[in-house]
């Protein structure tokens, strides 16, 4: 029998799995010894009035024992992927692809550095005839029509350039900001080059001036809070009129859905189901890159790469996607803000891609079609079925009939050009087409939570879907991420406001995903994410309770002479250490370990905080849902503080007002709690804990002490949120002095 050529491979990391496991195990047997000591001993010794606090304390315990629990399986079987894209077949029996980007803002995501997403997709290195890449405007702007359309014009030099002399940065932003361009290029590339450039400098003012304009009066369209639907096929696949034959470009379309403010249009999963159809009856292909409007392509091979797993039969019939890593263009040595999402995308998603895969994180992924028309259709199923899963489309009902018998859909852009097709494209992307059908609920991508990602990718894995990380030594896509801590815990409010919205639903990872036969350590670490925002109660109590309790007197924690002072030392050094050795061994540093802790501390006080409240809120009906897109502007007084490290605290004050209010309180109960309790009365044993516990969290948390005390640069605390943090603590400290005692 013939062998296949190898097109992936799979190796596990056994060394870090024997040190998760083995950590894992004696963690857990500290934990036991904990919650004995809390609920048996410690229970009986103290009095009936301090019952309340005790429980504060055993809770925050118990949840921070259940997180951590939860967690460990991310990384309890960890693998590295390798591909072999040589080894695909010839580029004419390679499947087609459909990238879809996505825009809802033109001030937050300008016009620019929109269109730069765009050209690099259209760049990649595949067949040009097998790419149609969609821009979903679902801002309605006239601004970003003119763009796109001022992208083929540009197109038609950019890309026959990036093809002629295998240029590796496709994003034309980035390839001219690059030091080195990486091409060795004699006299015939460098004045190429200089062209290019040329025209690059004059695609940027036309984009400028559309900018200020407002865009052009030719358009033909009007923009407004309810609006028709825009369907406009930039390019056609082929030559264009500037690239004389060189290369053919992929098609180019651009949608904006209709919207209408007494329809529910559900962001951004709302928008990639219209592509989601829109698309199935221009190019239906059977795979779809998925990238957000600043996840530029870094790498122009890395559709080829995820064809190798989509294409190994040996893994390709369960396979729903391919998921890359996120990486950013814009962070700094230090990363303050851990902005990387470093423990995600290198820690926890290779975890587990030894299960069952990574889980879908919203950009930067190579999607099977199928996968998204969910498990419960089949082929014999008759037209008036269909029609009660995927809307009234007759055509549409054809192409995906086509898609789920895994052929290739030929009607081609050319024949699409008929006014009866575009009129029904148009029909598919009303906000009324979704009505009596089960988009967004089993088919596409689905609505339950704001977080699309998270919640489709989960139900997939629920379905018996598979999912796997390609994360080659060259990233293969580039995006911008917060560089400011207004940005990153709005943006986090959002995320985890979507997750617990899952959390508290009938799709609790623990119990929907167990009842789906989803293997066990992949429900853990779905119900982590989805947990995750639950760390709030844990840092407000343990930052609160044990310093109003030190200014009393009252112990918290075990004597330093007790052996029971051993295991909660054990599991403060155990979980530093831990982290510590998940940073130095995917590549981070020291500084990187201790600046995640500080955000961590930082985001559970406020974006865990506020989005477990605001989908509580929802939850009962206080709030509807909102999607506030990331600002993707940059601000050179900002990004300059950022790339120094130094933090950056003009933020919202119901952001920075608790952080600054719970560090004055540790301060406080630290300088009473030395002073007081251990140098006046000689209480350092037993009250050594809680002393211990303030000087922690102030020393996680300096940078707001420099901003609150030593700093009067534009960024510092402002003196007004000082002053209300300083009466809110002495507000805490006087509910202390009557209830704590």
């Amino acid at each position: 029998m013939e062998t296949l050529p190898l097109l992936q491979k799979c190796t596990v990391d056994t060394f870090s799995a024997i040190v998760t496991r083995t950590h894992t195990f004696i963690h857990s047997i500290a934990i036991l010894f904990m919650l004995y000591y809390r609920l048996i001993i410690n229970l009986n010794e103290i009095p009936i009035s301090f019952l309340p606090y005790w429980f504060l304390i055993f809770v925050s315990e118990l949840i921070l024992s259940f997180l951590r629990t939860l967690d460990s399986a991310h990384i309890f079987s960890p693998v590295t992927r390798y591909v072999y894209p040589e080894n695909l077949p010839p580029d004419d029996e390679l499947p087609a692809i459909d990238v879809f980007v996505c825009t809802a803002d033109p001030i937050k995501e300008p016009a620019l550095g929109v269109m730069n997403t765009v050209l690099s997709a259209m760049a990649i290195d595949y067949p040009p005839e097998k790419v149609t890449v969609y821009l979903s405007d679902d801002g309605g702007s006239v601004t970003t029509l003119c763009a796109v359309r001022e992208v083929w014009r540009f197109g038609e030099v950019w890309i026959p350039f990036c093809r002629e002399f295998g240029v590796k940065r496709i994003c034309p932003e980035t390839f001219f900001q690059a030091a080195d361009d990486e091409i060795n290029g004699g006299k015939d590339y460098l004045l190429e080059r200089e062209n290019i450039q040329k025209e690059y400098e004059e695609f940027k003012e036309r984009l400028k001036k559309a900018q200020e304009n407002g865009g052009t009066k030719d358009t033909g369209v009007q923009f407004g809070p309810n609006r028709d639907t825009v369907i406009e096929i930039i390019g056609q696949r082929g030559c264009g009129a500037k690239n004389k034959g060189k290369a053919k470009l992929p098609s180019l379309v651009y949608v904006s859905r209709e919207k209408n403010t007494s329809h529910p249009h559900h962001f951004k999963a709302g928008a990639l189901n219209v592509l989601l159809r829109v698309s199935g009856i221009i190019s239906n292909s059977p795979y779809i890159l998925m990238l957000d409007c600043d996840m530029r392509s870094n790498d122009p091979s890395s559709a080829r790469q995820a064809m190798c797993f989509h294409l190994d039969p040996k893994i390709s019939p369960s396979l729903a996607f391919v998921q890359f890593p996120q990486r950013f263009r814009n962070i700094s040595k230090n990363d303050i803000y851990d902005s990387a999402m470093r423990n995600c995308f290198v820690v926890r998603w290779p975890g587990m891609d030894g299960l069952i895969g990574p889980m879908l994180s919203g950009t930067c992924f190579y999607m099977k079609r199928k996968a998204l028309y969910g498990t419960a259709i089949h082929k014999d199923m008759d037209l008036s079925e269909l029609k009660k899963y995927f809307g009234s489309s007759n055509e549409f009902l054809n192409t995906f009939i086509t898609c789920i018998n895994d052929k290739q859909y030929d009607t081609g852009i050319k024949e699409f050009a008929d006014n009866e097709w575009i009129q029904e494209a148009r029909f598919l992307a009303s906000c009324t087409y979704e009505e009596e059908s089960q988009w967004g609920e089993e088919i596409g991508f689905l609505y339950h939570s704001v977080v699309e990602d998270y919640f489709t990718g989960f139900i997939m894995h629920c379905k018996g879907w598979k999912s796997v990380l390609c994360n080659p030594s060259r990233p293969a896509f580039l995006g911008s991420s917060t560089t400011n801590l207004n940005d990153t815990l709005v943006q986090g409010t959002r995320w985890n406001s979507g997750l617990v919205e899952v959390l508290f639903s009938r799709f609790c990872p623990l119990i929907y995903g167990l009842k789906s036969r989803m293997p066990f350590l992949e429900c853990m670490c779905y119900a982590y994410l989805a947990s995750q925002p639950l760390y709030c109660f844990p840092v407000w109590f343990l930052a609160i309770v044990p310093q109003l309790c030190l200014l009393n007197g009252i112990p918290i924690y075990p004597k330093v002479s007790s052996p029971w002072f051993f295991v909660y030392s054990f599991l403060f050094l155990s979980s530093l250490s831990k982290y510590l050795w998940d940073v130095v061994n995917t590549g981070g540093t020291m500084r990187t370990w201790w600046n995640e802790w500080r955000v961590w501390m930082i985001k559970s006080i406020t974006a865990y905080f506020y989005g477990t409240l605001d989908a509580i809120m929802k939850l009962y009906g206080f709030r509807k849902a909102s999607f506030l897109p990331t600002n993707k502007v940059v601000d050179d007084e900002q990004l300059k503080r950022y790339q120094m490290g130094i933090y950056n605290f003009q933020a919202s004050k119901i952001l920075i007002v608790p952080l600054v209010t719970l560090v004055i309180l540790n301060m406080i109960s630290f300088t009473w709690g030395v002073i007081g309790k251990v140098i006046l009365e000689g209480r350092l044993s037993d009250l050594f804990g809680q002393v211990f516990l303030s000087f922690f969290i102030l020393m996680v948390n300096y940078p707001i002490i420099e901003g609150m005390l030593l700093r009067r640069d534009k960024g510092s605390i402002p003196i007004f949120v000082t002053l209300l943090s300083i009466l809110l603590s002495f507000c805490l400290l006087f509910i202390g002095s009557i209830f704590v005692r």
